[in-house]
């Protein structure tokens, strides 16, 4: 185990329907670097995630939405799938959570559909960024600059595109999370 996250607490925003490997992946190497994770969710109690093409495994929720503060937390992961972005980006709290990390130069995390809770939250105008290849115009109309890459990397917002990505991703996640906060 590393130690480079010791003492570093990141909240993971997810709800019914986040892809599987995203929210475990990333957690797991966080967790590995020694970081602390606690999913956050508006989800009562538990969340269901989806794993491939049909549901998957139940998760505790640690922190409901309705009392997490970005204040509390030293980065951000925003997992994808469909479903979960899709929920989180129509809901005035998880937009304002979002907002309040983007705010403060801590570092976020989102793959695959992650960055749609991105683009309500207004944090991508003027960035360079990646995702699952069907928000790349959603993601140019909100400002920002797409490309098709494995991660990508703007003052401490890192980007990926899918399941395949997540070493890839969560090593950077490590390293940006270890800088501290960035300078918008």
């Amino acid at each position: 185990m590393s130690q480079e996250l010791i003492g570093k607490k990141v909240a993971i925003l997810a709800t019914d329907g986040v892809e599987q490997s995203e929210l475990t992946g990333p957690k797991q190497a966080l967790e590995d670097a020694g970081a602390q994770t606690f999913i956050v969710s508006p989800a009562k109690g538990q969340l269901k995630a989806w794993k491939d093409k049909d549901w998957g495994e139940t998760f505790p929720v640690d922190v409901p939405l309705s009392s997490a503060k970005a204040s509390d937390y030293d980065a951000l992961v925003l997992p994808g799938g469909v479903l979960n972005p899709d929920k989180l980006r129509v809901l005035s709290e998880a937009v304002q959570f979002v907002r309040d990390f983007d705010e403060s130069g801590k570092t976020i995390g989102a793959i695959c559909h992650g960055p749609w809770t991105l683009i309500e939250a207004g944090a991508v105008e003027g960035r360079n960024v990646t995702s699952w290849p069907s928000l790349e115009t959603d993601l140019t109309n909100a400002g920002a600059h797409w490309s098709d890459e494995q991660v990508v990397t703007d003052k401490g917002l890192v980007t990926s595109r899918k399941p395949d990505d997540i070493p890839a991703f969560s090593q950077k996640l490590i390293e940006e999370i270890a800088e501290g906060i960035h300078a918008r």
